[in-house]
């Protein structure tokens, strides 16, 4: 068994304390996190046909970040064989031995149960149980049953990423509107090639784990092409939004150009796929999503085309 983290770095109670503490921030992937959140603000505007109140916004915020925190952290739980199989996840505080399974289990149903509450008590029941519904979806139906099944396993799961544009919508609205589901099936068709762009980087760490990830199954240039297609149809729908949600022509002529930047580098990487154009897709769609959901916020507050 390797020697664990805290051992090898912590030499006082304080540092040990401070190691386990940043290991349980960890187990809620804050990276991963602040995608989530990307997308509910900006639905939270447009949901509110401008700037929605500070505090619902915080409130949201806030129980987002802990049901999400959650769900990952109890994911790490169940992933903890594989993840010390992998370079790229085997120094997570599992596979590095700071945090004790169990209590990182305990730790990831108390935060879900706890964003349940206070969303239920700050942003109303709708959103409280949208976000308990991403929750057991990327526990159960991606983590539990696709994951190590299917090479299908992050299009179906990548649901659960689409939620929080549905929780922010309700959350200010207390119902689901159209073009909350527009803003879901946007998030929904941009996850594949976001995600498929790093697996074609660790396609071999994947492989060694036994995770069907598409790369590893179907080879890079099956996969690229798929991202290509699902790229295509993606930059369809954020211009077809322009009518379902009633967008203005900022948000007009930022879907278009963005659209064409983005599906701009997935031709790149199809002509000359490698590592490294695989990463800079993966980093270029965080950006193109970012920037995207940007330009929905802003054009609630400058006024939609109604």
């Amino acid at each position: 068994m390797a020697t664990p983290l805290v051992a090898r770095v912590a030499t006082t109670r304080a540092e040990r304390t401070l190691v386990v503490l940043s290991a349980y921030v960890k187990l809620t992937k804050p990276r991963i996190i602040e995608l989530l959140l990307i997308t509910t603000v900006p639905a939270m505007f447009l949901a509110a046909s401008g700037v929605p109140g500070v505090g619902l916004i915080l409130a949201t915020l806030i129980g987002g970040t802990a049901a999400a925190g959650g769900a990952n952290a109890i994911n790490q739980y169940l992933d903890r064989d594989i993840d010390q199989l992998m370079h790229r996840t085997r120094h997570r505080p599992l596979p590095d031995h700071v945090i004790p399974p169990g209590h990182a289990l305990v730790f990831g149903v108390a935060l879900a149960v706890s964003a349940f509450v206070f969303l239920a008590l700050t942003a109303g029941l709708l959103a409280a149980w949208l976000a308990e519904t991403a929750v057991v979806f990327y526990v159960v139906v991606y983590t539990l049953w696709l994951k190590r099944r299917t090479t299908q396993n992050i299009v179906i799961g990548g649901a659960a990423g689409a939620v929080p544009v549905l929780i922010g919508w309700a959350a200010v609205t207390g119902r689901v509107g159209l073009p909350a589901l527009g803003l879901f099936l946007i998030v929904f068709l941009w996850t594949p090639p976001h995600f498929w762009a790093l697996a074609l980087v660790y396609r071999d760490e994947y492989a060694a784990a036994g995770v069907p990830m598409l790369p590893v199954v179907v080879g890079v240039d099956r996969t690229v092409r798929q991202m290509w297609w699902y790229a295509v149809v993606l930059v369809l729908s954020t211009l077809g939004f322009v009518r379902v949600g009633r967008m203005g022509l900022f948000y007009a002529v930022a879907a278009a150009a963005l659209g064409a930047w983005f599906l701009i580098g997935i031709r790149r990487l199809r002509r000359t796929p490698s590592r490294r154009a695989a990463m800079r897709v993966f980093r270029d769609s965080i950006l193109y999503l970012t920037l995207l959901f940007a330009a929905v916020a802003l054009d609630a507050v400058l006024g939609r085309g109604a």
